[in-house]
């Protein structure tokens, strides 16, 4: 558990700088950004056990997956 808190506050902390880069003028980090975010509310589903439908989180994650590998 602790291990995915700590995997929890990495993905915020490079989606946030993704997010700061892509407002300075690199736009295509956007695409890093939402990758993270939503890892991070893929595994906050997961940390706080919402009875949310597996299927909905393994779409979000691949959703993610594709998105990061989009960007260059």
């Amino acid at each position: 558990m602790g291990l995915l808190i700590a995997s929890i506050a990495l993905e915020v902390a490079v989606a946030i700088v993704a997010c700061l880069a892509a407002v300075k003028g690199r736009p295509y980090l956007f695409g890093l950004a939402f990758t993270f975010g939503v890892y991070v509310l893929y595994d906050l589903g997961r940390l706080l056990g919402h009875n949310v439908e597996k299927g909905i989180l393994s779409v979000l994650f691949l959703a993610a997956s594709a998105m990061g590998s989009l960007s260059p």
